[in-house]
């Protein structure tokens, strides 16, 4: 396989172009970004040098101004600039850094501040009158969603929400609530004061190349498809490990825990991805509504004593380092049932899909950093055609992280005498294959920019997952508190046992 050209993109040599990542005939227009937030961990670590990374490339709109909102403005180029230089994918470059910040602005203010959001929508009526610009804003709540109906408020009350000529797009973050009922909530806040079509919100894992391949391997190749269903399809897993604790963020973590933080987003979106239908167009509308049906179909599969597990790290050793246990992390409550590992058993009620198991496991301080999703084919029901050769499962692994890629594990041959059939892997890593990649960010700013929302779950869809999920949480809440496992191995003994019940057994870490 040969790498691809680079996307026929009209770009110019500095900070703007005509174009951005994506469709080629979309051309974006003039806008100003409103960062509110614009000091936090995510602004910094991920928006800003996103934002760099395409000015980098020259693939920002024409006339594209970064508007800053926070309380604390001291010295706020220096920082950005400084967490640029650590965290962008490009090399860092002054003039590009120069030419952008001199696009950069800042609006000091708190959240409930009334007067700072009328300096706010001053300041942009300002550059729209300066650059010529017909009055499109993005606003991205870099915010905790508690925020979230103060800040949208806010623009209400000094209508920033709505203009005669120009568009107003609004970006949330995850968590989008913490159950079904305050997930609704934080919808109608954000309802109140924009329309659906003009709310985004942010799962970054939805961004990465290797989840939007695997529609691409699906529906653009005819040997997978007929063979996607259960007649073919044994089992799937799907596994988020990370090998690092909550350091640093036991503010945000305690009292959410693995299945709010990653599995009712990021880990239920992933099934939908691999079980929807093909959609009738491959847009916003088209993909959302197979994903919702898929969606509205998947339930927890039970008893749940027995087909869920949940855990928090003790101590252990990583790379010979000892490792504190959750109890022990600074910021966080040594009482606190927060689990750090959870794992569940779901099952979609679909005539493609019935019978079909979908394991789902995320856990902190596992034994390494790896996200994946193993489908594992049903192997031949009397072993291999050749006498003596036990059977073997095809594995078909898409992997997100560290190493995006794709690998089919077949059975083949042991050279040497007699009939040995082993697993071997045929793979493919998209660094080797493609050019690279932009970061997840970068290509959801651009579609945001842009107004294409097809990479972003609609309110139906966080719905529909939180009603999954809210049953294990609430079995959980009645339970003892979760399973203790040793830092840098693969999480409780309880998760294993999952497995044991179907006659399977999880992938290795």
């Amino acid at each position: 396989m040969r790498k691809r050209g680079r996307d026929p993109l009209v770009v110019s040599s500095g900070v703007v172009g005509e174009a951005l990542i994506g469709n080629p005939d979309q051309v974006t227009e003039p806008v100003s970004m409103v960062i509110f937030g614009i000091t936090g961990d995510l602004a910094r670590k991920k928006l800003i040098p996103a934002i760099y990374d395409l000015a980098h490339g020259g693939q920002l709109p024409p006339n594209f101004d970064l508007v800053g909102f926070d309380r604390d403005c001291t010295d706020v180029e220096t920082r950005l600039r400084s967490a640029v230089i650590a965290h962008s994918r490009t090399p860092f470059d002054p003039a590009v850094w120069a030419e952008l910040a001199e696009r950069f602005h800042l609006v000091q203010g708190s959240f409930d501040d009334t007067a700072a959001f009328a300096r706010l929508s001053a300041r942009l009526s300002e550059l729209d009158v300066r650059r010529g610009k017909p009055g499109n804003y993005v606003f991205y709540l870099s915010i905790p969603p508690s925020a979230f109906a103060t800040v949208c408020d806010q623009l209400a009350i000094t209508g920033l929400n709505r203009n005669a000529y120009g568009w107003r797009r609004i970006v949330v973050e995850k968590p989008f609530g913490h159950d079904l009922a305050s997930s609704q909530i934080l919808g109608a806040a954000l309802e109140r004061v924009f329309p659906p079509s003009s709310i985004y919100r942010i799962d970054h894992y939805l961004g990465k190349e290797t989840v939007q391949n695997i529609l691409a391997l699906r529906f653009a190749n005819g040997m997978f498809e007929p063979l996607w269903n259960n007649r073919h399809i044994d089992h799937v897993q799907i596994t988020m490990a990370e090998s690092v604790g909550v350091t640093g963020r036991a503010g945000y973590y305690d009292g959410v825990g693995a299945a709010r933080d990653v599995i009712q987003n990021h880990l239920l979106q992933l099934v939908a991805l691999i079980a929807m239908e093909e959609p009738v167009a491959f847009d916003a509308d088209g993909i959302a509504a197979e994903k919702i049906k898929v969606l509205s179909a998947t339930e927890l599969l039970g008893p749940l004593s027995e087909t869920s597990a949940r855990g928090q790290y003790g101590a252990g050793m990583e790379n010979g380092v000892p490792m504190p246990a959750l109890a022990d992390e600074a910021g966080f409550p040594a009482e606190s049932a927060t689990e750090t590992f959870a794992a569940l058993t779901v099952g979609i009620a679909t005539r493609r899909w019935a019978g079909v198991p979908f394991f789902i496991r995320s856990g902190k301080r596992l034994a390494r950093r790896t996200t994946e999703i193993a489908v594992t084919f049903t192997p031949p029901a009397h072993g291999s055609p050749v006498a003596g050769a036990a059977a073997v499962s095809n594995v078909l692994v898409f992997r997100l992280q560290p190493d995006d890629g794709i690998e089919l594990h077949i059975g083949a041959k042991r050279p040497g005498g007699g009939m040995h059939i082993q697993p071997v892997s045929l793979g493919m890593n998209f660094q080797s294959v493609f050019d690279p990649a932009p970061e997840a960010y970068e290509r959801l700013i651009c579609d945001v920019l842009r107004g294409d929302a097809t990479l972003f779950p609609r309110s139906e869809e966080v719905e529909w997952s939180w009603r999954v999920i809210d049953p294990l949480l609430e079995h959980w809440a009645r339970c003892n508190g979760p399973d203790v496992y040793p830092s840098g191995k693969s999480g409780p003994e309880s998760a294993n046992q999952i497995l044991s019940r179907f006659g399977r057994a999880w992938r290795a870490l």
